[in-house]
């Protein structure tokens, strides 16, 4: 763990210490979340990115899960209860993160349906597991998130090891001979990057050139462009989020570069597009779980969220919509919103559909179904590489 990232947990623990001094309450094991209340509201709490670089994903993942809520309610709801969303921003920042998963635990959330960014999140696990708060993750997937091997946390996405045993396939696929990795130093990013690194060195043909990490939020990224160049690399995997990502893209083209560009997921949006320019960007590739314009079928539902908010669906909308859709199973298989009850039946769900396939978590709560494939950009959008 890099200073920075520990100065921002200890910051978020003190965030979290004042919350709770200051009446906030409710972060115990007896927290109004795990309790398993019978009257009123079954209150789900999502976190998400509604400010800061990444702020253009909190919309498609709110929109996504109250899409979900509404069509559980219209129906009558779970345990002859209604659903409601309760939504605060994590602004991809972990004081901001541990703040809102306070704010989120003392308003009575039962289940957590929130988290994109992975530093984010991590400071949110503890304050959820102490409240015995059931999380269903849509979106963040570092390892990092497994190592406390905390009971109450399930993935809904690929894992970082996943996506970085795609990236190395299609290296491999795409006659890749000399790759540069460039990461943002943060858990997700600098995870996927390692395990890159670590996948590939099982292929002799295969070369790590050079892995560079840049700090986020800057605009100047000559020094990681000029590494690339040269250390001649054919084949660049960017692993942070798409802010930076066009950046690098637009300063690398700009510098002359020819070869393939990749990114992972938490790029894949259109904003990567803009911000690198429509020319530069053709060609990009990207890591990425399902996305609504790449699920088979998926234009019924894409109809339907467009007539809910007037709005195209983007990623991680499916995911946090099944995310509350595997919450209200479980809370239903449970008979209860007891935290324990609905973990336990977390671990139990076998084939329950879900966009990704058949939900069947491991004993690590990771998914057993379900992997990455890899988009292209054309146009304006991702779409699938055929």
């Amino acid at each position: 763990m890099s200073t920075t990232r520990i100065g921002a947990v200890a910051a978020a623990a003190g965030v979290v210490l004042a919350l709770a001094s200051c009446g906030g309450g409710g972060i115990t094991n007896s927290g109004s979340g795990g309790g398993g209340d019978t009257k009123g509201d079954i209150i789900l709490g999502m976190a998400t990115p509604l400010s800061g670089s990444s702020a253009a994903i909190g919309p498609y993942m709110k929109n996504g899960a109250q899409l979900a809520v509404n069509e559980i309610n219209d129906k009558g709801g779970v345990l002859g209860r209604k659903l409601k969303l309760v939504v605060e921003d994590e602004a991809c920042d972990p004081k901001t993160a541990a703040a809102a998963a306070a704010k989120l635990v003392t308003e009575g959330t039962m289940v957590s349906v929130g988290g994109y960014c992975s530093s984010a999140t991590l400071p949110t696990l503890s304050i959820f597991g102490k409240a015995n708060i059931p999380m269903i993750i849509p979106a963040a997937n570092s390892n990092d998130l497994l190592k406390g091997n905390n009971k109450n946390v399930f993935l809904l996405n690929g894992t970082g090891a996943q996506q970085a045993q795609a990236a190395v396939d299609f290296m491999k696929k795409s006659g890749a001979k000399a790759v540069a990795l460039v990461d943002d130093n943060t858990s997700y990013s600098k995870d996927i990057t390692t395990r890159t690194a670590e996948d590939a060195k099982g292929d002799a043909s295969l070369k790590i050139a050079t892995q560079q990490s840049v700090t986020a939020g800057e605009s100047d990224y000559s020094a990681a462009v000029t590494a690339i160049m040269r250390a001649n690399s054919d084949f660049v995997y960017w692993t942070g989020y798409y802010q930076e990502g066009g950046l690098i893209i637009k300063q690398l083209k700009a510098a002359g570069y020819k070869g393939k560009i990749m990114v992972a997921d938490g790029s894949v949006d259109k904003q990567l597009i803009t911000i690198a320019g429509q020319d530069n960007a053709q060609g990009v590739y990207a890591t990425m779980t399902q996305t609504p314009q790449t699920i088979p079928g998926g234009d019924g539902w894409i109809a339907k969220y467009k007539a809910a908010f007037n709005a195209d669906p983007g990623p991680y909308s499916t995911q946090s919509y099944d995310a509350v859709r595997v919450a209200a199973e479980a809370i239903k298989n449970a008979g209860s919103t007891d935290g324990t009850k609905v973990i336990k039946a977390l671990e139990d769900i076998n084939g329950f559909k879900i966009f990704s396939g058949n939900l069947k978590f491991t004993p690590e709560h990771t998914l057993t179904e379900g992997g990455f494939d890899i988009l292209v950009v054309k146009g304006d959008q991702f779409v699938l590489n055929k």
